[in-house]
């Protein structure tokens, strides 16, 4: 027991236990007046979920970098599979998007898997050492593409335009830490615009998507249809002021006045209830595991282990920025939940062993020989 707390970066770690506290709290604040009243549903199932996720970090925490490589491929087929289980009888549709897989006594959504599956992959891929650098550069490209390209189509097929993002932004993340020439990666950035401006102009997307790009210019637009989530919202945390009016006292809150406030809106209750200053130790605690992640990534010993590292923090970094802009007005609302903070076992539990993937190869730096790393 001893040696597994060993290996354990306490500062990764303590912030990430921290967040699950805070998130097992808000949650139970946000679904006490849900009902059935007095079941606490809510709450057992987040602080289950919390626990099976520290304990899956710190077996992962103590992984050694072969076993992450031996892991890479079965995760991402498994990651993979459950993206297109998704499309069969077995999915379920919530909020518009076909994005979660029931098996009975469990549901999950498999989109969540994919984004730690995609990370070991694309850093297996482009972390590799062929015949020089040079080849490596020109040749990873089109393969890190094809790669990234299955989840990303069946994730946009769900359609779940927040979890796309979130991968394609993870994607063009590591495709620049491997060192990609900028003339390529301005032509994937170009070829990514016109894309994404083919399927607005070809109707591609679903009509409850595009009202809510639309309504993020002006949601007073439509106060009480697709305008209604972002007005709640902004006055929910507005309502706190500097130090909340206490947890469980939060009348927007109480009156469960915003939608799905325990999933993508959580920091409304954290800006409500805990105010100003309770909002933003809830950002400094998420700061310090993306820092500590770009400080493992700056001194890791390989390639594939400075290309995991920077992916889970583009990751993490993308969602968490998306989801508090969704909350602030910044950005359009595309259902995408606070990382460690947000009711839901895929995305508890996935995070976490992104945080527990973080230390492993912080373990393997310190294992091996210090030496100089170029970002070039």
């Amino acid at each position: 027991m001893r040696d597994r707390l060993r290996v354990l970066d306490w500062r990764i770690c303590l912030p990430a236990t921290a967040l699950c506290v805070v998130g097992v709290l808000l949650v139970w604040s946000s679904t006490r007046a849900m009902p059935p009243e007095g079941s606490h549903t809510h709450l057992w199932r987040q602080i289950a979920y919390s626990g099976a996720g520290l304990a899956l970090m710190t077996i992962l925490a103590g992984a050694d970098r072969w076993s992450l490589r031996a892991w890479g491929p079965p995760a991402y087929l498994t990651g993979c599979l459950g993206l297109a289980a998704v499309l069969s009888p077995l999915g379920v549709t919530v909020n518009g998007s076909r994005s979660w897989l029931n098996l009975g006594v469990l549901q999950f959504q498999p989109s969540e898997l994919a984004k730690p599956a995609l990370v070991l992959a694309l850093a297996a891929l482009l972390g590799a050492a062929p015949d020089g650098e040079r080849r490596r550069r020109a040749s990873g490209l089109p393969a890190a593409l094809a790669v990234a390209g299955v989840p990303l189509g069946l994730v946009m097929l769900q359609p779940d335009l927040g979890t796309a993002l979130i991968l394609a932004a993870t994607t063009l993340s590591m495709i620049v830490i491997a060192g990609t020439p900028g003339r390529s990666i301005g032509l994937l950035a170009g070829g990514a615009l016109g894309a994404a401006a083919l399927a607005w102009w070809l109707d591609l997307l679903k009509p409850h998507q595009v009202q809510r790009l639309l309504v993020f210019a002006d949601p007073a637009a439509d106060p009480q249809g697709a305008g209604y989530n972002a007005i709640q919202a902004l006055e929910t945390i507005g309502s706190g002021g500097l130090l909340g009016r206490g947890l469980f006292h939060g009348d927007q809150t109480g009156g469960r006045f915003v939608p799905e406030q325990h999933t993508d809106f959580i920091y409304t209750v954290a800006g409500e209830e805990l105010g100003f200053a309770g909002a933003a130790v809830v950002l400094v605690l998420l700061w310090s595991i993306l820092w500590r992640g770009l400080r493992i990534a700056a001194q890791a010993a390989t390639p594939y282990d400075r290309l995991v590292a920077g992916g889970i923090v583009c990751w993490l970094a993308t969602q968490a920025t998306i989801n508090i802009g969704m909350v602030l007005g910044l950005a359009p609302i595309i259902g995408v939940p606070l990382p460690l903070v947000s009711y839901g076992g895929s995305s508890v539990v996935s995070c976490l062993a992104a945080a527990g993937i973080l230390m492993s190869v912080r373990g393997e730096h310190r294992a091996a020989p210090r030496t100089h790393v170029t970002w070039s």
